[in-house]
């Protein structure tokens, strides 16, 4: 994945300290494919193919804007009345492009080729998303810069951050638990550079997933059992009893198995605003009495 684009820090000083009035237009930006964006003119008619992008659209004040969203994007519930144009791998063409959207918000890993498509038919579009921590407020950043919402996203970067921090003191000088992050029963896991893994750490716990298997590696389930971890997330507490070499495993003897609800999945696999929410329900989880 291509970064071209300031490091955080520094990103967020010269947003925070810089003015955060209006957006200046013709503004051109490197996106995760190493592509540069321009936009003529504060964009109107936006379409969001994550999630992620639409809740952080609407953590701004730029959700008015959106004409078009993905099928999976549910939060907030103003998403109810958008029109849904399919997922970043199985787009509505047609009907993106019968939109009319003047910027249309991607998925780097997914948009190579459907950003060639829709480039094809005239179309403005920004590839990219966040995939570690840092990254999520780099692209509210890069989000309110392109969307004439600087204030907007300056404002929820401060208060995230300072939720997140809040929340990071309850564990401070707490032991670090072993955990496990099922992303699915593949099985696919978190590794600790990841966005998800990063909050793991900030909750107390440590993925057991090394870093060099990458931010979301498929895992040989020997690991799983060699790691033996004190807690789980993702499977069920019988489900994983079931599993070849699992009954043993410190989480499984104990019942700290946790299927999250499917509130609490989304909010811990978006890359976005709800970073906070996703924070709370980790440190639920393995430091319960923390939060107490």
């Amino acid at each position: 994945m291509l970064r071209a684009h300031l490091p955080f820090a520094a990103a967020l000083t010269v947003t925070l300290l810089g003015s955060a009035g209006a957006t200046s237009y013709p503004l051109t930006v490197t996106d995760d494919l190493g592509r540069r964006v321009t936009l003529k003119k504060e964009p109107k008619r936006i379409i969001a193919m994550l999630p992620s992008h639409t809740e952080t659209l609407f953590a701004i004040g730029a959700g008015g804007k959106l004409v078009g969203i993905d099928e999976y994007s549910n939060y907030p519930k103003e998403t109810a009345g958008i029109t849904k144009v399919g997922s970043g791998y199985q787009p509505d063409i047609e009907k993106i492009v019968a939109l009319k959207p003047d910027l249309v918000l991607a998925d780097e890993s997914a948009s190579s080729r459907l950003t060639a498509r829709l480039e094809a038919a005239g179309l403005t579009v920004y590839g990219g998303t966040a995939q570690t921590y840092n990254e999520v407020f780099e692209k509210i950043v890069v989000l309110g810069r392109l969307t004439n919402r600087e204030a907007g996203a300056t404002n929820l970067v401060v208060k995230m951050r300072r939720e997140l921090k809040d929340l990071e003191r309850t564990v401070v000088n707490r032991p670090k638990v072993s955990t496990y992050y099922e992303i699915d029963p593949s099985p696919y896991s978190v590794g600790p550079n990841s966005f998800i893994g990063a909050l793991i750490s900030r909750a107390g716990g440590r993925t057991i997933v090394p870093a060099s298997l990458g931010d979301f590696p498929k895992l040989d389930p020997e690991l799983i059992v060699r790691a033996n971890p004190q807690v789980m997330i993702g499977p069920a507490l019988n489900d994983a009893r079931r599993r070849p070499g699992w009954s043993n495993l410190q989480a499984v003897r104990s019942g700290r198995v946790h299927v999250l609800t499917s509130e609490e999945r989304d909010a811990l696999s978006r890359p976005g605003p709800r970073l906070p929410q996703a924070l709370r329900t980790l440190i639920r989880i393995i430091h319960p009495q923390a939060l107490r």
